[in-house]
């Protein structure tokens, strides 16, 4: 059985334990207490903290008040004279300093900081009773009068010393630095004399647009004038065809344009098509039920080959009413790369025209009518035989004609390449076919439209006026 607790009240002698209420005697209670008893009574002792501390005799006579006065006299006390607060001063230094028998701890590294300007404690090895205390040691008038002579002496050893020899800190800025021979600097060549402007170049004015390539422009077109005859088809390739007719590819053409207007693409990848269609039906035999095979798959790898983003094959394969299904286009497409040995360099006719159009300033309504009649020999066969540049070259001759732009001058001679003589073939071969009744109506009603200025309308007005004056004692080609 464990032992029964009491019911008396426990006193609590730790005042840290949290478990039980504790009776604090707190500063205003003693103040009041105090107050109600005798002042000779004899003074009672104030708690004591945790360390044990020696209470001197000026402390037992005088006592704090609690919220009063914060000196260490009451006001209770009576009028003291100078004597008596002197002797009761000394009296308390000299407890602090006397207090080492009474049970004061010795001052070590432990329980007290070190003096602000670093000096030692010396009572330790030497007791206060034994030698005198030193002046310069502690405080006091003699020590502050040690430590001025000292300092002074000190500054004056300093003086002495700045004055007998220089800080090096000063010899370096007062030294003089050495002048460094300098380089010899490069004699200024002449600048070189401004070369008179060739009327005949326009190519300078855009050396500072890095997308024309103004710097190589010339040898850009040399090259794709040297790709015109790798490139070509055979003009005749439908002799060995038993089941095409010209008439077949005529309606082909006319209606990739259909398809090519409906699926937005680039011009080039128009001209590319029918560059392929002619290549590969050049070295193969086909049927007529693949023709059509023949121009989507065409139209689907110059899509690749020039847009940015190319229409699915799907597209292509709902083009053609599901005639020909998503694998056979595919299959089509590897037997087509194969047999033009994966060449697609073509030397695209709309690049030739760009090129001739900067000599004429870049007229909008010339450049139009000249993308019309650059498409006219997409659908007519009897343009095969001629390059694309030569091509291009009359189609901006007879623009320029119908538009009343002025003769074919030197400047435009220069950028087409080609003489008013050489053009004028293929000029009288546009003409025969625009007097001609329409038979490919995709092209003319696509060329018919306010985007495109009514390029058809126009040039075919013009054909019926004056095609006899231009085309007297012209047989065309069949």
């Amino acid at each position: 059985m464990p032992p029964t607790r009491s019911l008396r009240p426990r006193t609590v002698n730790n005042e840290n334990d949290e478990n039980v209420p504790i009776a604090r005697a707190t500063r205003a209670k003693t103040a009041a207490l105090s107050s109600t008893e005798d002042t000779a009574a004899a003074v009672k002792k104030p708690l004591q903290s945790k360390r044990a501390t020696t209470t001197t005799t000026t402390a037992a006579q005088r006592r704090r008040p609690a919220l009063g006065d914060v000196s260490n006299v009451t006001k209770a006390e009576p009028a003291e004279t100078k004597d008596t607060k002197k002797t009761t001063t000394k009296a308390s230094l000299s407890s602090r300093t006397t207090a080492h028998a009474g049970g004061v701890q010795k001052l070590t590294r432990g329980n007290s900081s070190r003096a602000a300007l670093g000096v030692k404690d010396t009572n330790a090895k030497r007791s206060t009773a034994a030698e005198p205390k030193r002046p310069g040691s502690g405080s006091g008038v003699g020590g502050s009068a040690v430590k001025r002579s000292s300092s002074q002496k000190a500054s004056v050893k300093e003086e002495e010393a700045s004055q007998a020899e220089p800080p090096r800190k000063k010899l370096d800025i007062e030294k003089k630095p050495t002048l460094e021979a300098e380089p010899a600097q490069p004699r200024r060549e002449a600048e070189p004399q401004p070369q008179p402007h060739d009327p005949l170049d326009k190519d300078t004015e855009d050396l500072g647009d890095p997308l024309t390539a103004a710097e190589y422009v010339v040898e850009i077109f040399d090259y794709l004038r040297s790709l015109e005859a790798e490139t070509m088809p055979n003009p005749d390739y439908m002799e060995h065809q038993p089941e095409l007719e010209w008439r077949m590819r005529g309606i082909l053409v006319d209606w990739l344009i259909e398809v090519h207007t409906r699926f937005r693409l680039l011009p080039e990848t128009l001209f590319l098509a029918v560059n392929l269609i002619d290549r590969f039906l050049s070295t193969e035999v086909v049927a007529v039920n693949r023709l059509q095979l023949v121009g989507v798959t065409a139209m689907f790898i110059a899509s690749k080959y020039e847009e940015v983003l190319s229409p699915h094959v799907v597209n292509f394969s709902n083009v053609s009413d599901g005639t020909f299904s998503e694998r056979e286009i595919l299959e089509a497409e590897r037997h087509v790369l194969a047999a033009l040995e994966y060449n697609l360099s073509y030397p695209n006719p709309m690049n030739f025209l760009r090129r001739i159009s900067k000599a004429d300033n870049f007229d909008i309504a010339t450049r139009t009518l000249g993308k019309y009649l650059i498409e006219i020999s997409l659908v007519d066969h009897r343009f095969m035989p001629y390059y694309p540049s030569l091509v291009a070259a009359a189609a901006m001759y007879l623009a320029r004609l119908i538009l009343h732009r002025g003769p074919w001058d030197e400047l435009l001679t220069r950028y087409a390449g080609y003489t008013e003589e050489e053009i004028l073939p293929v000029v009288r071969l546009m003409i025969d076919y625009l007097r001609r009744p329409i038979v490919h109506e995709a092209i003319f009603k696509k060329y018919a439209s306010k985007k495109f200025l009514k390029a058809s309308i126009i040039t075919r007005q013009w054909a019926r006026k004056y095609a006899p004056v231009y085309l007297d004692g012209y047989e065309p080609p069949q």
